[in-house]
């Protein structure tokens, strides 16, 4: 998403909510505003060709706009309230990893203008939540259990490919010492727990219905 674009890009345009309570962080997907163009117009960013090339990123310490250290805050206003809002972006991608309720100034009409030290903080608060999203969508990708059997111990991992238009699974089952049993592509929707881990063994490694 570009704080200078008067149009969201991507999921953010679906819907329009609130800013919630101040104390509200949320990640991205889940969440969008109705939106004035907060960030000035003149800045010398190209925000499609960052998001294609990160490298070619335009530092800029603007009141409403702050781009540095790979990431892009904007001051944004809530349409639907008297409210601001600020978004953190991260180099390369298109839509914010993290939208917030943002202080009013002292005139308390216009917001809080921002600076280093609140840059650093949204940006410590930013990387933590696209960090624990990150590990949230591999353990829900990526998952495994152990079974003992008369053989030994062995492993079943599922491992989910999200793909757009064919979306899979490979299922495998390996020994302790790391020797591969059995590798079959099943359906993303296949459920790896301990019981169906167990019958897939005692099956012969047979493909689950």
């Amino acid at each position: 998403m570009s704080c200078a674009s008067k149009q969201p890009i991507g999921r953010a345009a679906a819907t329009s909510r609130k800013i919630l309570a101040p104390v509200t962080l949320c990640f991205t997907g889940i969440f969008s505003i109705d939106r004035a163009i907060i960030c000035p117009m003149n800045s010398a960013i190209n925000p499609i060709q960052n998001m294609e090339d990160p490298a070619d990123t335009v530092v800029a310490h603007e009141d409403r706009l702050w781009r540095d250290k790979g990431w892009t805050c904007c001051v944004i206003k809530n349409e639907d309230d008297d409210g601001w809002a600020v978004e953190m972006t991260k180099d390369g991608e298109a839509a914010p990893a993290l939208v917030g309720p943002w202080t009013m100034g002292r005139d308390k009409k216009n917001p809080k203008p921002l600076d280093v030290s609140a840059f650093n903080t949204l940006v410590k608060t930013a990387s933590e939540v696209r960090r624990r999203h990150e590990q949230q969508l591999h353990a829900m990708l990526h998952k495994q259990v152990w079974v003992d059997t008369d053989d030994g111990r062995i492993r079943v991992t599922l491992d989910i490919t999200p793909d757009e238009d064919d979306p899979y699974a490979m299922l495998a089952a390996e020994n302790a010492t790391g020797e591969v049993l059995a590798r079959i592509r099943v359906t993303p929707a296949f459920k790896l727990d301990a019981r169906s881990a167990a019958q897939w063994i005692e099956s012969g490694y047979a493909k689950p219905h």
